[in-house]
């Protein structure tokens, strides 16, 4: 018992040492940071997140250029490594969606012209991200050692509105490269309408997911590392992009 209580105070002094977390916005510190930056406290006008007019897969506060192909390709591969490593130490539950899962389930990795990295999360695990880790600064070391990078885990603070509205505040939370800007998007899934569609979850950007093709997750390997996937992935690739992007093997030709 001893033992097992010593370790767990090592794990948690470890993972401390290499997290700095600041809490989510205070209800007074957020109406302050909203007036300063856009006048105004209505969500429909205020956009969270922000990135270059030609280049939206970069958050505006890390840009510098856009980087090459192999740059790119390297920042995905740590950065996805980085951010499935960091919920497993937590042990908090993330999957991989859309064209991220897509990749998965042709060869494991990314797709290496796919831009975009993203990652799901349930609400639950979404404000716990925000009241807790918001803020975090994560200082990642690859397994060979040959690779230090830091990232930032920055959480939308409108996340307690689950509707669309403007579409400005789509994106719940991103895990930022703190080199060069580039990101993993991350979406947390509501049940919106219990009412009427029970055990339907959806993201702000409207899309339903039944909480059975959810759950229970598969556990999996995705760029070397451990990661989940939905239950029903087929399914849900096969909503998303239809069946012909599970058999096509060109992009563009």
């Amino acid at each position: 018992m001893r033992l097992s209580i010593c370790a767990t105070a090592i794990a948690a002094a470890t993972l401390l040492q290499r997290c700095i977390a600041a809490p989510l916005f205070s209800s007074s510190s957020l109406e302050s940071t909203l007036k300063a930056r856009d006048g105004n406290t209505d969500e429909g006008d205020f956009k969270y997140f922000h990135e270059p007019k030609q280049n939206q897969h970069y958050d505006i506060r890390y840009f510098s250029e856009v980087v090459s192909d192999e740059e790119r390709i390297d920042t995905q591969l740590h950065m996805i490594r980085a951010y499935l490593k960091f919920f497993n130490e937590l042990e908090l539950d993330t999957w991989i969606a859309h064209g991220t899962l897509l990749g998965w389930w042709w060869n494991g990795k990314s797709l290496p012209w796919d831009y975009d990295l993203d990652a799901q999360v349930s609400n639950a695990t979404l404000h716990h991200l925000g009241q807790s880790y918001n803020q975090t600064k994560y200082v990642y070391v690859s397994a060979d050692g040959n690779v230090r990078r830091q990232y930032l885990l920055d959480v939308n603070p409108w996340i307690r509105e689950r509707v669309k509205g403007k579409g400005m505040n789509v994106i719940d939370a991103r895990w930022i490269d703190t080199r060069n800007g580039l990101y993993v998007d991350i979406t947390g899934l509501s049940e919106t309408r219990p009412d009427t569609h029970p055990n339907v979850w959806r993201c702000k950007n409207e899309h339903n997911y039944k909480v059975t093709d959810l759950y229970p997750m598969r556990e999996t390997i995705f760029e070397g590392v451990p990661a989940k996937v939905p239950y029903e992935y087929d399914k849900i690739l096969v909503e998303e992009y239809r069946e012909s992007a599970l058999v096509n093997t060109t992009f563009h030709g």
